[in-house]
């Protein structure tokens, strides 16, 4: 069965085992813990985390962001973050999510998947009339999991894609 989760403190080893094995940058998703340890992911990057789905403690310019990992079978296979609204930079950006798929779990729809269960929680919890996204041009494979979930390109650039998807 698959599944959307919250980050949380009960599940802090297999997050923190899952956000170590992703690369700092892989087609526009950033790790924001690389290099991080065991300890200073669950004293200070995973509170963080939950704080700020919460609203707490966010930066100036910060909104909002709900981090939900992606649960197969027991293990958790992709991370999925939900931005509740947007800033003028995420509005010619990023967006409202920003998702990866594990290396060894990608080809098999996961994506397609996560990305209709963090449309559902997107509903819940963000006040626009569309969800932006945006797609690095050379992730054709990203694009198409858009697209499968209602995306249309609104414009793009020389290096990416802006996608929307209506709510």
């Amino acid at each position: 069965m698959l599944y959307l989760k919250e980050a949380n403190m009960e599940d802090a080893a297999k997050e923190y085992a899952f956000v170590s094995e992703l690369p700092q940058c892989e087609n526009g998703f950033t790790n924001e813990c690389p290099g991080v340890s065991e300890e200073e992911f669950t004293s200070r990057v995973l509170p963080r985390m939950i704080a700020f789905a919460r609203g707490e403690g966010l930066p100036a310019g910060y909104v909002p962001e709900t981090s939900l990992f992606l649960w197969e079978d027991g293990e958790i296979v992709g991370l999925f973050r939900v931005r509740h609204a947007l800033t003028e930079w995420l509005r010619k950006g990023a967006g409202h999510i920003g998702y990866s798929i594990a290396r060894g779990s990608r080809g098999r729809g996961l994506a397609t998947r996560g990305l209709a269960l963090a449309l559902d929680f997107a509903r819940a919890v963000v006040r626009e009339d569309e969800i932006y996204m945006s797609v690095n041009k050379d992730n054709a494979a990203s694009l198409r999991v858009q697209q499968k979930n209602g995306a249309y390109i609104h414009h793009s650039d020389d290096k990416q894609h802006y996608t929307r998807i209506k709510l």
